[in-house]
């Protein structure tokens, strides 16, 4: 088994990544806030598997073509982007939505699929993390590969982003954060809304790969 020992640090990377606010945590934190833990866990489970297409696409050398193509690379972070923009109008539109509504304004009664799929292209939105992901493989990953390898680098990344936000959506949705929600909830979401944007034009406006 030591010809795993790789998986080791590419793990705490990918914890320590996971762990850093970005829109992803977002999304979770006010899902699990103002709906439920089981909305919050739907989209936990989009944002798991958004990362395990990143770690297969990481691994094929989606690095190299977003080098190569650059045309590729600016439509992906245009559309991100945008994507993450439209999150944020969502969010500080509920800010000022009465505490009966503020599901159906802000991510209406779709169900768990609906959220799953939210949670899954908000991960996907940034292009930046594929590359991040390629990074850490590209150090870490030794020249001969055991079987096996790329199949469980997938697994990892899959099992780590999607075992933290359960954590985060097991934490802010029990009762005593919801009410804090509750209270505080419109400044809340103008704030994460604030933030979303923000990376949202960031993302847009960067000119190169990082």
């Amino acid at each position: 088994m030591t010809e795993y020992i790789f998986l080791i640090p590419i793990s705490l990377f990918l914890l320590l990544g996971v762990m850093s606010p970005g829109p992803s945590f977002i999304l979770v934190a006010q899902t699990a806030l103002s709906q439920s833990r089981k909305k919050a866990v739907a989209v936990s489970f989009g944002m798991g598997v958004g990362s395990a297409i990143f770690a297969f696409i990481a691994s094929v050398g989606l690095f190299v073509l977003l080098e190569a193509v650059p045309w590729v690379y600016t439509s992906l972070k245009i559309i991100g982007g945008s994507y993450l923009c439209f999150l944020a109008y969502k969010m500080w539109k509920s800010s000022a939505s009465t505490t009966t509504n503020h599901t159906k304004n802000y991510q209406p009664e779709h169900g768990l699929v609906k959220l799953f799929s939210v949670g899954l292209f908000t991960q996907l939105s940034n292009p930046k993390t594929a590359i991040v992901f390629a990074s850490v493989f590209a150090a870490f990953l030794p020249k001969e590969l055991p079987a096996y390898s790329y199949f469980l680098l997938v697994l990892l990344s899959f099992f780590i982003d999607t075992l933290w936000y359960i954590i985060v959506s097991t934490l802010l949705s029990t009762n005593k954060a919801q009410k804090v929600y509750e209270r505080f909830k419109s400044a809340i979401c103008k704030i994460a809304s604030s933030f979303m944007a923000i990376m949202g034009l960031k993302l847009i406006v960067s000119r190169h790969l990082p």
